[in-house]
């Protein structure tokens, strides 16, 4: 009997398309909310008037998971 990862001809099964994009979406969401506490600790630290870090940390966290999202597209 074929495994259950497996149709009849062979071919390994393509999970859900929502599950697959509802995942993307939560990673994203993951990534940027992470880099952007970590800003706004970085800026509690330094004691930084105007949010650089978290600014910058931000952007660098929107870049990552678009990067991530596209990587995983491509597949």
């Amino acid at each position: 009997m074929p495994d259950n990862q497996e149709k009849s001809n062979g071919k390994k099964k393509q999970p859900n398309a929502f599950l697959k994009y509802s995942s993307m979406a939560t990673q994203m969401a993951v990534i940027i909310v992470v880099f952007a506490l970590g800003g706004i600790k970085l800026d509690e630290y330094l004691e930084n008037e105007i949010a650089y870090a978290t600014g910058g940390l931000t952007i660098l966290g929107v870049i990552l998971a678009m990067y991530f999202m596209i990587k995983d597209l491509i597949k």
